[in-house]
């Protein structure tokens, strides 16, 4: 059944990113009319702000491995508990990024019941850890942490690992660094590459993911705007060429709520810097409404 109630919180950091902008994500979202196309559709909103967030500017980088490591988990710590809270007044959390890396603090709040699976739309693996990560950007490794492969990662306040290997799915994948390809391998994570997409259809690669995913104590959804092909989507933090069509994007979230399974929703890396006219923000409103339950036609 799709939501009544979506609890909508915003999480504006750019710190695991490696150029700046998504920070302002949620806000732009917000303004694309995001309350107003949910209670259009007969969906209860209740918005509950943005968690606390550090800048760049006023904190120290830390490690080159994992540069603002201690403040993107301070802002995961938040979203966690606001995500728990939402859960235990049975509002959906819907959150809003900001970089991949808030997704910690999803997976972490929605851990409170006990593991379960996720279905992570993006252009990227997200599979990197601060051994294996080529760049040092945390907004590249929140998979891995969730599988509980970044022991630095630990900290009072996040559940990790939140999910286990044989209940995460890859969508939409058209860049994967070396260390995210032998780990992949290593634990026989379910990856859909753009090419398998192109071969088998979108509604059979996301019937079989969904299937994967389920079975856990939640499913959660994490949707990267850059698993969109930068066409349609340009203000993203990452563009990567070759990615989803405005129609295939939609066409996924719609199959997930018909599926009746989802639990929470991240939607992230809208750059409004990089976008035109906010249609990245506008797209992000209508994927949010498709995945629960609102369809084109």
């Amino acid at each position: 059944m799709p939501p009544t109630r979506v609890a909508i919180i915003g999480a504006a950091l750019d710190l695991g990113a490696g150029r700046r902008g998504v920070d302002m994500g949620p806000s732009a979202i917000r303004y694309a009319g995001l309350s107003d196309r949910l209670e259009g559709a007969g969906i209860e909103v209740e918005d509950r702000g943005n968690v606390q967030a550090a800048i760049p500017e006023t904190r120290e980088t830390g490690t080159e491995s994992a540069r603002f490591l201690d403040e993107i988990l301070e802002t995961c710590t938040r979203v966690a508990y606001e995500v728990e809270a939402a859960r235990g007044d049975s509002w959906l959390p819907l959150v809003l990024g900001g970089d991949h890396s808030i997704a910690m603090g999803s997976l972490s709040g929605l851990a409170a019941s006990g593991s379960g699976g996720v279905l992570w739309l993006d252009a990227h693996g997200d599979l990197n850890t601060p051994e294996t990560t080529p760049s040092g950007n945390v907004h590249g490794m929140p998979l891995a942490a969730a599988l509980g492969l970044c022991g630095s990662f630990s900290r009072d306040g996040l559940r990790l690992p939140a999910v286990e290997p044989e209940r995460v799915a890859l969508v939409g994948v058209r860049s994967l660094d070396p260390g995210e390809r032998s780990l992949v391998r290593e634990l026989g994570i379910a990856v859909y590459t753009i090419s398998d997409l192109d071969r088998r259809g979108m509604e059979p690669v996301i019937v079989e993911a969904l299937e994967r995913v389920v079975g856990g104590s939640f499913v959660h959804v994490s949707v990267d705007m850059d698993v969109v092909d930068p066409e349609v989507a340009p203000g993203v933090g990452d563009p990567v060429r070759g990615g989803l069509s405005f129609r295939e994007v939609h066409l996924a979230l719609e199959l997930v709520a018909e599926a009746g399974v989802l639990d929470a929703l991240d939607v992230v890396e809208v750059n409004p810097i990089h976008d035109h006219e906010n249609t990245t923000a506008g797209l992000a409103v209508e994927l949010a409404a498709s995945a629960f339950g609102l369809k084109i036609l």
